[in-house]
């Protein structure tokens, strides 16, 4: 099972060999606790559970408590659960799991929580064009227009765009490159941006789709 969970740290660029730019993106990756195994014969699916950022006891219920002093393990903020498709489970309850479960050049996924923009008009939320700002359309300039039909069928339609609450949705950014992994430090460095925040909580995942 491979797969951790983070924080993000902030972006910031290095260099490679050839003296290019490479924006990165930092992240602090473990050390994550195996908090679960999940079985099929048990729990009808097979998952990892794990553990990420200690915190003060007092700040988790006593379910949440005793779930972890299970296997003797210290108060987790965090706890997520990374799906085993294939073949046995590789690790157990109580192992700590570092930075270094990945390397350097792999292809990871990485899912986080977009920043929340509150309520938004459809230009911001979905590319809507603006409207004319002549011809009498002083105070429509940025309104979504026409939104509905004629006599047939004479409504809204289900799905149709319109504004509304933007962001804070979980967020997928597949297929980034691991450039540096620094175990020692509990930090991972991908290429790219990922989702959400400074200080936001990710998961890392091997790419499900390899490209490029």
């Amino acid at each position: 099972m491979k797969g951790i969970i983070g924080k993000k740290v902030g972006m910031t660029q290095i260099f490679d060999e050839k003296g290019d730019v490479i924006p990165v993106t930092v992240i602090q990756a473990g050390p994550c606790y195996v908090t679960q195994v999940r079985t099929a014969e048990k729990d009808g699916y097979k998952a990892v559970q794990l553990g990420f950022a200690e915190t003060k006891p007092q700040r988790l219920t006593k379910g949440q408590l005793g779930h972890l002093q299970r296997n003797n393990l210290p108060a987790l903020r965090y706890l997520r659960e990374f799906r085993v498709k294939d073949g046995d489970v590789d690790v157990s309850e109580g192992q700590v799991i570092k930075a270094d479960v990945f390397v350097k050049g792999e292809r990871v996924d990485v899912i986080g929580t977009s920043k929340g923009r509150g309520f938004q008009g459809g230009i911001k939320r979905h590319n809507f064009n603006r409207q004319p700002k002549t011809h009498g359309a002083s105070d429509r300039t940025r309104a979504p227009g026409s939104a509905g039909m004629n006599t047939f069928p004479g409504r809204t339609l289900k799905g149709k765009r319109f504004p509304g609450h933007m962001g804070s949705e979980r967020v997928t950014i597949e297929n980034l490159e691991v450039v540096v992994v620094d175990p020692d430090k509990n930090l991972l460095a991908v290429r790219g941006s990922i989702p959400g925040a400074n200080g936001g909580i990710v998961m890392i995942k091997p790419a499900r789709v390899r490209r490029g």
